[in-house]
């Protein structure tokens, strides 16, 4: 068995018997805390946004946390997000978000998510992250926790600065469509393919695939699994980052490593929209 309690999750990912993918969702899912908001602290710090957004997020957070995120304030976030975004200088963006990822993230990550991330790509299947997070955060993510591929929300660039178009919005519908074109591309058999999720808004994710798990969910998407019977996972206190992995390698150490190097969301994505990559 793997690391999550039977008695509240899938068996063990078995082997595929054809190309298949699990994906992820981020915020809840794999870290504790909303991406995103988590990086109002440092972006404070480097002059991008001022101390009442600092407060503002941290709301946010509070609220995210305790209550789940509804669409209304998945699109009320999407437009605050973006009008606070316009005119940041991009590599000043990536360079915080290098500079402080791993003292972010470090603290947030769920150990059971490591150990279905590994599980996942021991039984042969790709591992794909997809979150409504800004890529320039998402794809670090991913890179570190070692996954195929990092798809997140992406904003227009012009002469360097975000121009707060939003040009992909990994978010309800948009994940779905995401996941079906990377099925057709790849050759995956959606109905052989798994999605975590803790949230109603990711319900088009979870229902384009065969395997869909409510993942640490809010109280509507716990609801709807017990009728539909999906498979419901609740994770405990997170962890370090390093700490995770470590202990996910020494569980798999014994079996064949799985190789192949992280691909780029955004890259994958703006070859569709020729749109320049942060």
């Amino acid at each position: 068995m793997g690391l999550v309690d039977e008695q509240s999750s899938p068996r063990e990912p078995a082997a595929a018997s054809g190309k298949s993918a699990a994906f992820f969702d981020l915020d809840k899912t794999i870290l504790a805390k909303s991406s995103s908001l988590a990086f109002a602290k440092p972006f404070y710090e480097g002059g991008l946004i001022a101390r009442a957004d600092v407060v503002r997020s941290a709301y946010a957070q509070f609220v995210y946390l305790t209550s789940g995120a509804t669409h209304e304030q998945m699109d009320r976030m999407r437009a605050y997000l973006s009008a606070l975004a316009t005119g940041w200088d991009v590599e000043l963006v990536k360079k915080i978000v290098a500079e402080t990822l791993d003292s972010i993230v470090d603290p947030i990550i769920y150990e059971e998510a490591v150990q279905l991330i590994r599980e996942h790509q021991a039984a042969g299947r790709d591992v794909i992250v997809i979150s409504s997070s800004g890529n320039e955060v998402v794809e670090p993510i991913g890179e570190r926790l070692g996954v195929d591929l990092a798809i997140g929300t992406q904003m227009a660039i012009e002469n360097g600065h975000y121009t707060g178009e939003i040009v992909f919005y990994a978010y309800g519908t948009g994940k779905a469509e995401a996941m079906q074109r990377l099925a057709a591309e790849r050759g995956y058999d959606l109905a052989q393919c798994y999605a975590y999720s803790d949230s109603m808004t990711d319900l088009p994710m979870l229902e384009v695939v065969g395997h869909p798990l409510a993942t640490n969910p809010e109280a509507e998407l716990r609801r709807l699994a017990e009728e539909r019977d999906w498979p419901i996972i609740d994770f405990k206190k997170p962890v370090a980052m390093q700490v995770a992995l470590e202990r996910a390698e020494s569980r798999k150490a014994a079996a064949k490593a799985v190789g192949g190097a992280v691909a780029l969301g955004l890259a994958w994505y703006a070859g569709r929209r020729s749109i320049r990559p942060l």
